[in-house]
């Protein structure tokens, strides 16, 4: 076992419970702190400890930093629905942004150093080059990626002022399921269209909306870079780890595979994976939507050890669909 904890925020969430087991499992001790707002409590590992609150709740927060001797911070709670962010903005502020002022105080006054933040692509907006290098110009098109924007400004000026690093992982599309079946999208409504595709293929939707086809991209429909949330979770505990051995220094980088497919392409993966065929309806464009993001990942795979495993779209497709049917299967009892 690892000396100390580490701090989960949104750890009962879908990218964040999948964080837990990676750290659980490489010898970490966790506790997570979690509103439940979007999460679940199930969804959190039994070997990791719960404390139900808000991070913006400075007393509880720093009681349980103290309590459990925490040495880093995860942190994943947030909004992250981007039409939401258009009509609801100040959503988006107060829980990306300013409760996330509120953790990286809460982490300062007690003495945690190291911190890694959950960021998006969606921080580059609309990109002139594709693939995206973390060096491309930051102009967000939604509060969603604005908001996340400031709070890697935020983290950037704390670890001048203080004794602290960060490492802010950009995220391209995360999609898939645990392969051993433990955690996976779980939330009611999402947005992400590999979950919608499983969905509608177990039968709790009957057709699946193509928001777009009139995108300057090989099908009309827009392409995303797809990364499973299994090689998501390791390259944090990675991130971690160089964190904690280089102190002096901070990291900004892309976490995706370097290509990207279409909606199309994804149904089509869909389909055959199911041996069935989805019923695609075509809708306008949405609000906020770029036509195509692809990450550069050549910095991630030059600064970490990290490697993808699972970094083939039919994968992403079945691990997920795997978990959408041990979720009608859970409904069900």
């Amino acid at each position: 076992m690892r000396e100390g904890s580490i701090l989960v925020t949104g750890g009962a969430g879908y990218i964040g419970s999948h964080a837990v087991l990676a750290l659980l499992d490489s010898g970490w001790r966790v506790v997570v702190v979690d509103n439940l707002v979007t999460g679940f409590d199930w969804a959190v590992d039994s070997r990791a400890t719960l404390v139900r609150g808000a991070i913006e709740d400075d007393e509880l927060v720093r009681a349980t930093m103290r309590e459990h001797d925490v040495r880093a911070v995860m942190h994943f709670a947030g909004s992250v629905v981007v039409p939401e962010s258009v009509t609801d903005p100040l959503k988006y502020y107060r829980n990306n942004t300013a409760a996330s002022r509120s953790l990286i105080e809460s982490a300062v006054a007690c003495g945690v150093k190291h911190f890694i933040f959950s960021s998006t692509a969606a921080t580059y907006g609309t990109p002139e080059v594709v693939p995206v290098h973390e060096d491309a110009p930051k102009a967000p098109i939604n509060p969603y990626g604005t908001s996340k924007l400031m709070t890697e400004m935020m983290l950037r000026d704390v670890a001048a002022a203080h004794d602290f690093n960060y490492c802010a992982l950009r995220y391209f599309n995360v999609a898939g399921a645990d392969p051993q079946g433990r955690s996976g999208q779980s939330t009611a409504g999402a947005t992400h269209l590999i979950k919608i595709a499983v969905e509608a293929a177990t039968g709790k939707r009957g057709n699946v909306s193509v928001f777009g086809t009139d995108y300057d991209t090989r099908d009309g429909t827009g392409v995303r870079d797809y990364i499973h949330v299994s090689d998501l979770a390791a390259a944090h505990v990675d991130a971690l780890d160089l964190l904690i051995v280089k102190p002096e220094a901070s990291h900004t980088m892309n976490c995706g595979y370097g290509r990207g497919y279409s909606v199309l392409e994804v149904l089509d993966a869909v389909d055959r994976v199911t041996n069935m065929k989805l019923d695609r309806r075509m809708e306008g464009r949405r609000a906020g939507d770029p036509a195509e993001l692809v990450a550069d990942n050549s910095r991630i795979l030059a600064t970490l050890p990290w490697r993808p495993e699972r970094d083939d779209l039919d994968q992403i497709v079945t691990d997920a669909l795997a978990w959408e049917r041990r979720l009608s299967e859970r409904t069900d009892r």
